[in-house]
């Protein structure tokens, strides 16, 4: 019989497990502290476990790891990894060196299904969801990639804004989540250093805000549903009024704001106009808007705004008192900024 990938369980399902076969339940959050927080990859190394048990851990179980297919090293110090997964299917992650530690782009499926006409990834569409433990293991990859290169600054930041829309694997995000932010045997990711970017899945936007506190991020890019239909084939199933009603009721803890991330495209939602009716369609909730110029791909037409136009769109925002920021993306020159990620190989 094949042994089960014991990053495919949760918690409840290993204990379950143990329970069984007789096992002391609290074995769980052992084992798992030696899989997650340590890093373990044989269960022979758990040396506060007994050998009876580890020898039965071996016989039912592997630990699997995704490996480094790839790594690609941008001027700017970016990194991009990608991941060959076990059915031979690959993926991407992002390391971003920040002033004082590094933010980590991960993936939550292969490909997308959400035909975002300006995102690379897209144009492949979709082929399948990460498991929970294919999302975790591209922070430990990259996390053991940083302690063999001996660098110093600390992995500290995490956003779901690779590959695929994560509220479309809904169940095996959150698992991940609980996971970076567990103190007991994950990595004690604090809530505010983790950001979800969603294109703007109501329904899931609604019960993520019940079940979760990290950061959320909206991929937004237009102000009115024509543009917006245009370049989110989202936005005929969950219009612009439904998006910003669940932005508006959106449970934030104090001093929290949702994130509007607005890719700025040459002539379709640029213009001073559409930064008024930005403006307009914020109004009463709390926010702030991260401007992306649009980074450029083969399979993309669009172009990039001029710098005078990026610069006169923030400046309408600004005078409307709203936090507005031009993020000017990483990565670029190894096609790892947003909206350049392929499993391609």
């Amino acid at each position: 019989m094949d042994k089960i990938h014991i990053k495919s369980l949760t918690i409840e399902l290993l204990t379950e497990w143990l329970i069984q076969n007789d096992i002391k339940p609290y074995r769980a959050k052992q084992i798992f502290k030696w899989i997650y927080k340590n890093q373990t990859d044989d269960f022979q190394y758990m040396t506060d476990i007994s050998m009876p048990l580890r020898q039965k851990l071996s016989e039912n179980f592997t630990i699997p790891y995704i490996k480094i297919a790839q790594v690609q090293t941008s001027t700017d110090g970016s990194k991009k990894y990608a991941f060959k997964l076990i059915d031979n299917n690959y993926i991407e992650s992002v390391l971003i060196p920040e002033k004082n530690h590094f933010t980590l782009c991960i993936s939550s499926q292969v490909g997308c299904a959400q035909g975002c006409k300006f995102c690379l990834t897209a144009k492949q569409g979709f082929i399948r969801n990460l498991t929970h433990g294919e999302i975790v293991s591209q922070v430990q990859a990259v996390m053991k990639d940083i302690k063999t290169n001996d660098t110093k600054l600390p992995l500290s930041n995490i956003v779901f804004m690779g590959m695929g829309e994560p509220l479309s694997n809904y169940d095996n995000v959150i698992r991940a989540i609980d996971i970076f932010i567990d103190s007991s045997y994950g990595f004690q990711f604090s809530m505010r250093k983790i950001t979800l970017s969603t294109c703007g899945i109501v329904p899931k936007m609604i019960e993520f805000g019940k079940h979760s506190s990290i950061q959320l991020a909206v991929s937004l890019n237009a102000a009115d549903d024509n543009t917006r239909d245009l370049l989110m084939p989202i936005n005929k199933k969950y219009s612009l009024k439904q998006l910003i009603e669940v932005c508006r009721n959106y449970p934030l803890k104090s001093g929290r704001r949702i994130t509007m991330e607005y890719i700025l495209i040459k002539d379709i939602n640029d213009s001073t106009q559409h930064a008024k009716r930005l403006c307009e369609l914020l109004r009463g909730f709390r926010s702030k808007i991260n401007l992306i110029p649009f980074n450029s791909h083969p399979k993309s037409k669009f172009e990039r705004p001029c710098k005078s136009n990026i610069e006169a769109f923030q400046n309408v925002l600004i005078k409307n008192n709203y936090t507005a920021i031009i993020r000017q993306s990483k990565g670029s020159d190894i096609s790892a900024a947003c909206g350049q990620l392929s499993s391609e190989m």
